[in-house]
């Protein structure tokens, strides 16, 4: 490639999502000259960050720490959250990935959570309580109390976060280069990053840089990758998210010797309607989630429970949730609810068309003519039902706390919320899993500097998001992936920023 073919940057951050943009702000505010290279085109611009529910688990001592976030959006009038302290963060994340998670990763995260989910509200992107996700009504139905820890979310979710963060680069004038795929990283005579290779609207050419910061995600969209990586079952589950994070930079980090790191078997997946599309939909962004499994019951084809339903809130279970229907045949399941907890079901569940009869019978009757031809078993579906039924001990239901509400005599037993489905008409809806992003990826150290095999950090190389690996393992807590993604976009883009004006 020809010198007259080059660009020269002081930082180009290879991405655009949520982890991306935030790092490319950061290495602006120290004065660098930034390019972000966008593999989709500008419709389809913004990687995962738009399909998602836009919450950021942070800590908070009180509702008044979370005025400064909100600010004039929203008001706390119906708002009930109870703290969320560092020590809280830190056994979540222990208890969900089984005491796996980097310890000095996860520091840096907890740690620098609430400064930078306050830093992003003072750069001019906008937040709201969560009200929908992980928030449950109260006896008194004007109050809301709020999960643990995911308080807030962005204004208008994924997809308004997406457009803020692009809104402040135009602000900013930093250019945004799309349908440019970055596929090797370019290294000068001491081994440090000097620039990308890409190929883009006017052919292949180098991007010449000072740092480089890798923001590309995780390599969920690959079936390549998920089939080498997590296993032959996953090459044609649906995704989530966008069609665009294959690892392609994870691969090129590899090549130049990064180190590999996390749980290259693990991922983030989730009960999502049967009906979704294959690669998410820009319509629906993450409205295909079926998350409120925690009410009712899920089946197999075999017409048979297969996990607890009622192990945990909804979001220290979804991610591992989506697993175990992979495991079931055809990664076909049913949700089954009646009018006692209907009421409770995410707003998200009105995409979907369930069906719906007034006995269980008819109800069964109803799932056959749909899947069928799957190989359903009826009368093992109508027997489960009803042995659930019998199961159901007594208590009070509550759904804004694990209640110990549990069934007797079940294998699995439901843990919590276990009331009878009697009260029609019953609801069913089908569901499956839909891969959102993958939890191995490249080593980095609490400069978000990516390291080599002896965890010597690469020079000018940084990384932040769902490339990077050592975070999660089997499981995480919903929404300490935006968080994750914008505490290491911060520090990635500072670094990267005062190293190319040679700080």
């Amino acid at each position: 490639m020809s010198d007259s073919n080059q660009d020269l940057f002081d930082v180009v951050v290879v991405g655009a999502g949520n982890a991306a943009i935030t790092a490319a702000l950061a290495a602006h505010a120290e004065g660098a000259r930034v390019a972000v290279l966008e593999k989709a085109s500008k419709d389809l611009r913004g990687g995962n960050t738009r399909f998602t529910g836009g919450i950021f688990r942070h800590t908070y001592n009180s509702v008044e720490d979370l005025l400064p976030i909100v600010k004039d959006n929203d008001a706390p009038r119906d708002i009930i959250a109870d703290p969320y302290t560092a020590d809280d963060y830190y056994a979540d994340m222990a208890r969900v990935t089984g005491g796996r998670s980097d310890p000095e990763l996860t520091k840096v995260m907890v740690e620098r959570s609430y400064e930078t989910v306050c830093w992003m509200a003072d750069l001019g992107v906008p937040f709201e309580f969560s009200r929908v996700v992980g928030g449950v009504s109260t006896g008194d139905q004007e109050k809301i109390k709020l999960a643990p820890g995911s308080a807030i979310r962005s204004l208008h979710e994924g997809v308004g976060l997406s457009a803020n963060l692009f809104r402040l680069l135009d602000e900013a004038d930093i250019p945004v280069l799309y349908e440019t795929q970055a596929h090797r990283i370019v290294t000068g005579p001491a081994g440090e990053a000097a620039g990308v290779e890409v190929r883009g609207p006017e052919g292949g050419r180098t991007i010449r840089c000072r740092a480089v910061v890798l923001g590309s995600g995780g390599f969920q969209s690959s079936p390549n990758m998920r089939t080498s990586y997590l296993g032959p079952d996953w090459s044609l589950v649906k995704v989530r998210g966008t069609r665009f994070n294959t690892g392609d930079l994870t691969r090129a980090a590899l090549d130049i010797g990064a180190q590999s790191y996390g749980e290259w078997s693990g991922c983030h997946a989730t009960p999502i309607d049967s009906d979704a599309p294959v690669y998410g939909d820009l319509k629906l962004t993450d409205k295909t989630n079926r998350l409120s499994y925690l009410y009712g019951v899920m089946l197999n084809l075999e017409g048979k429970r297969f996990a607890d339903e009622g192990e945990d809130t909804v979001l220290y279970t979804y991610a591992k949730m989506g697993k175990e229907i992979l495991k079931q045949r055809n990664a076909i399941t049913f949700q089954v609810f009646d009018q006692k907890t209907v009421p409770y079901l995410e707003p998200r569940y009105s995409t979907g068309v369930p069906l719906e009869a007034d006995t269980v019978e008819e109800l069964v009757g109803a799932v056959d003519r749909k899947y069928g031809h799957m190989g359903f078993d009826k009368d093992a579906f109508i027997e489960s039902i009803h042995s659930f039924n019998a199961a159901c001990g007594e208590g009070r239901f509550d759904p804004t706390i694990k209640d110990g509400k549990a069934t007797r005599g079940l294998d699995p037993e439901k843990t919590n919320w276990a009331v009878p489905i009697d009260s029609p008409p019953y609801r069913v809806y089908g569901v499956t899993v839909g891969i959102t992003f993958t939890f191995g990826g490249i080593r980095i150290n609490t400069d978000a500097a990516v390291t080599d095999h002896l965890e010597r950090p690469i020079p000018g190389l940084f990384a932040t998001g769902e490339i990077a690996g050592g975070f999660f393992y089997q499981n995480y807590p919903g929404g300490a992936g935006l968080v994750r993604g914008a505490v290491f976009g911060k520090i990635a883009g500072t670094n990267a920023g005062a190293m190319a004006n040679g700080a």
